[in-house]
C-alpha cells in the first residue's frame, strides 16, 4: 500500500482533534498480503462528552439543529479511549423512545452501552459466562440468530460512535494494523461555543438489548455491531468491514423504528466505499495500550528480501537439476546410487530446518 503520512494532532479540551491532512492509504499491489480472516473489534473514540454531544448536531422534524442529551447517568458512565475493547461502555445514539414513552422515535440520545450484546433471555447471573462473543453481528445471520433477530424486530436499532476502528492485514507473515475512519475535510481545530467544525465521526450500523440478573440488579444496556463484507477500498486489508451508515439521514432512518419498519431499515446495511484508512503502530495490538500513539500514522517500511541461505541454494539445485534418464533397463546401479545421493541430500535440508531458529523478541 502507499501511505501518505504524517497528520498533525493536538489536544484540545477534552479530547484530540486532527488540525491538518489525514493519512489516506490507498491499494496497492498485494501479491504478498494475505487477508486474516477473523474480524478483530477495536475502535477509538476521543472526544469527550460534552463535544460528542455537538458532534451528533441533527435537524429535527422542524428543521432545528439540535443537540441529543446525554441519558440519565450515561454522560459520567462514558469515557475517552484511544483503544477501545469489546466489554467497555461505547458511546451510542438510540431513539429515545425507547426510555421514554412520551418521546417521539425520531428523536435521538446518547447512552454508553457495554459492547457485547447480552441476550435479554440470557439466564446466567454473570453475562461474562456467555460462551459465545456477540461483540460484532454478521448481517447475513441476524435474522437467523435469535440474539440478535429479537431486538432487530422490537426496534432496537443504534448507531455506534467512534472516530474509526481498527483492523488487521497479514503482511509478511506480522499482522499489521490500519485505522479506518471517514474521510475528514477538517482544516482548524474545533472551538467551542461555534457550529461543529470538528471531525466527522463514524456512525456504525448496530443493535442493542437489556438485561437483567436473574438474582436481580440494575439492568445492563449491551450493543453489538453489524458487519458486512469488505467493500474494495479495504478489502485488502480485512474481509469483513462494519455496515457504516453514511450521512445524517441514513442515521436517522436507521434509529427511527417508528417510522421506517425493518424491511427497509435493512437496506441500509451495506459495505460502503466512503472510507479512508492509514497504517499504526502495534502498540495498539495490545488493548492496555491507550493512547495518542495508537491512532498515529506511521510509514511502513518496505522490507529487504532476505538472502537465501546455503541449505535453500542447495535445495534449489538439487530441484532444478532434472534426474537422469534410465539409459539400460538392465542396470539399475547408476540410478540407485543417484538416488541415495538425492535422498541424502534431500534428508540434511529437512533436518537442518528443523533446528529450533533463535527466539526473536517479542513484539506487542
Amino acid at each position: 500500500a502507499h501511505e501518505r503520512a504524517p497528520a498533525d494532532w493536538q489536544q484540545s479540551s477534552g479530547g484530540w482533534n486532527v488540525t491538518s491532512g489525514l493519512a489516506v492509504a490507498r491499494r496497492g499491489a498485494a501479491s504478498n498480503v494475505r487477508i486474516w480472516a477473523k474480524m478483530c473489534g477495536r475502535t477509538a473514540c476521543t472526544l469527550a462528552a460534552d463535544q460528542l454531544r455537538r458532534a451528533c448536531a441533527y435537524r429535527d422534524r422542524q428543521g432545528r439543529s439540535r443537540e441529543p442529551e446525554w441519558r440519565d447517568g450515561d454522560h459520567d458512565k462514558y469515557k475517552p479511549s484511544f483503544n477501545r475493547s469489546p466489554h467497555s461502555n461505547s458511546p451510542v445514539l438510540v431513539s429515545r423512545k425507547h426510555f421514554d414513552k412520551d418521546a417521539e422515535t425520531s428523536e435521538p440520545v446518547l447512552t454508553a452501552m457495554r459492547w457485547g450484546l447480552v441476550p435479554s433471555w440470557f439466564k446466567e447471573s454473570d453475562p461474562l459466562k456467555m460462551q459465545y462473543h456477540t461483540s460484532n453481528c454478521r448481517s447475513d445471520g441476524m435474522m437467523q440468530k435469535k440474539s440478535y433477530k429479537e431486538p432487530l424486530m422490537r426496534g432496537q436499532r443504534c448507531v455506534v460512535l467512534a472516530d474509526g476502528f481498527f483492523e488487521w492485514q497479514k503482511r509478511e507473515g506480522e499482522k499489521q494494523p490500519y485505522f479506518i475512519h471517514f474521510p475528514q475535510t477538517l482544516e482548524k481545530e474545533e472551538v467551542d461555543g461555534e457550529e461543529w467544525n470538528g471531525r466527522r465521526l463514524l456512525t456504525m450500523a448496530g443493535l442493542f438489548d437489556c438485561w437483567r440478573s436473574p438474582s436481580g440488579g440494575e439492568e445492563l444496556y449491551t450493543h453489538t455491531i453489524i458487519t458486512v463484507s469488505a467493500s474494495k477500498a479495504m478489502d485488502w486489508v480485512h474481509e469483513r468491514m462494519p455496515a457504516i451508515l453514511d450521512g445524517e439521514e441514513a442515521v436517522r432512518k436507521w434509529l427511527d423504528y417508528g417510522e421506517v419498519p425493518v424491511s427497509e431499515a435493512i437496506k441500509l446495511i451495506h459495505p460502503t466505499e466512503c472510507i479512508a484508512l492509514y497504517p499504526v503502530s502495534t502498540l495498539v495490538n495490545n488493548s492496555r495500550n491507550n493512547s495518542l500513539e495508537c491512532i498515529k500514522p506511521i510509514t511502513l517500511e518496505v522490507k529487504k528480501e532476505a538472502k537465501p541461505s546455503a541449505s535453500s541454494k542447495l535445495l534449489k539445485n538439487w530441484l532444478q537439476n532434472p534426474s537422469p534418464k534410465k539409459e539400460d533397463a538392465g542396470s539399475p546401479m547408476p540410478v540407485k546410487v543417484e538416488t541415495k545421493k538425492r535422498a541424502g541430500l534431500m534428508h540434511m535440508w529437512l533436518q537442518k530446518s528443523e533446528e529450533p531458529l533463535a527466539k526473536k523478541p517479542h513484539k506487542t
